[in-house]
């Protein structure tokens, strides 16, 4: 059996945003000797002639197919896991759109949504499928935690009286604008100054989403506003974590994490929605619904159904993410939501014209140049 070095840090860093992702030793046998310690969550490459590690012998596989059987291993893992956080997501949105149809409820049904996530966390803890974390008030506080929740639930209850108010396909191109509020976001509440790539891939992100919107012949105010309040919501989301998240000895993981986001939402949002909306699960509503041509057994079967595909696609998103870098899992946003756009577009039979379809695939582009200037970003801050 072979052997070669790994690394045994002598003090390590305080990573909290790279809770799962580990530095890789790349060992080049030139005189002198060097080491390549690579983070996949910076995309950073580290040189070191002489480094200050201490080293100890772990095993490697014994031959060249055995890599390859790896690689490939590795390769189809997360081609099934970009798969089925496409699906779901694409059920998500086909569901989500039927209820919102004939139940025009989007905080009671985003309630729910989470509430079914809710659910899903406890169980997931409960059998001991993923560690419990272990949440303290000198690790996270509540005044951290709680931002995060509430903007996390106000971005999908507007994406939901979005999906209510106009087609899937359009709150999806308008949702495209989102790296438009990060980079502003970043610009104003961090300093952060973006390159000139990437705000030249912001041009055919806005014009795109202008073009589609002057043409869309499902455009409804409401829809566009709500769309666009998502991106903002969401956008701040980030910025909050950015800001308030401080390194900690054990932070807590993407998962654990967003599992936690969940059931604060869930909580937060259930007397808000009954607020907003009323309590709309009585025998009265219904009845009434029944005499509507309503068929309510489907109707809570879909909405049970969407709440389990809206936790379950996110929460694959984040296993996604914690394999890939930030830019991999950016790019598999874009493709996923131009999968998304294309399969409403045949679901529903949405009528698109030419003008439409070119504002579309103008700003999906523009999400993709965008991608990549941030891989070229990357790129030269590792170099």
């Amino acid at each position: 059996m072979h052997t070669a070095l790994a690394l045994s840090f002598l003090k390590p860093p305080k990573l909290s945003s790279c809770v799962n992702s580990k530095p890789t030793l790349h060992l080049s046998l030139s005189k002198p000797i060097k080491y390549y310690v690579s983070f996949p969550c910076f995309n950073t490459l580290i040189c070191c002639s002489n480094p200050g590690f201490k080293v100890k012998a772990a095993s490697v596989p014994e031959s060249e197919s055995e890599i390859e059987k790896t690689d490939l291993t590795h390769i189809a893992r997360l081609a099934a896991m970009f798969g089925i956080w496409y699906f779901l997501n694409i059920y998500f949105n086909i569901i989500n759109k039927q209820v919102l149809k004939v139940y025009p409820f989007p905080a009671t049904l985003t309630a729910l949504q989470f509430g079914c996530g809710t659910l899903m966390v406890s169980i997931m803890w409960t059998l001991n499928l993923y560690p419990r974390p272990k949440l303290s008030s000198s690790q996270y506080q509540v005044a951290v935690i709680i931002p995060l929740a509430v903007v996390h639930a106000m971005g999908n209850i507007f994406t939901n009286v979005s999906l209510g108010k106009v087609a899937v396909s359009f709150t999806h191109t308008i949702k495209a604008m989102e790296p438009f509020f990060t980079v502003l976001f970043a610009f104003l509440f961090l300093g952060e100054m973006p390159s000139l790539w990437v705000v030249c891939s912001l041009l055919p992100i806005v014009g795109g989403v202008a073009l589609a919107s002057f043409t869309e012949t499902s455009f409804n105010w409401t829809g566009f506003f709500s769309a666009m309040a998502s991106n903002v919501t969401n956008q701040s989301r980030n910025v909050v974590s950015k800001r308030f998240m401080v390194n900690k000895q054990e932070p807590l993981d993407n998962i654990n994490l967003f599992s936690v986001i969940t059931i604060i939402s869930f909580i937060l949002l259930a007397p808000t929605a009954i607020f907003l909306e009323g309590f709309n699960f009585t025998p009265s509503y219904f009845h009434s619904a029944a005499k509507s041509g309503l068929n309510v057994k489907e109707l809570l079967i879909r909405g049970v159904i969407s709440g389990i595909c809206f936790h379950s696609y996110q929460q694959v998103s984040y296993m996604i993410l914690e394999k890939v870098n930030p830019v991999t899992h950016a790019v598999g946003n874009c493709v996923k939501r131009v999968v998304v756009i294309v399969s409403s577009l045949i679901i529903f039979n949405t009528p698109i014209s030419p003008l439409n379809l070119m504002g579309t695939t103008l700003a999906m582009a523009g999400v993709f140049l965008y991608s990549r200037a941030k891989r070229i970003k990357s790129n030269q801050k590792a170099s």
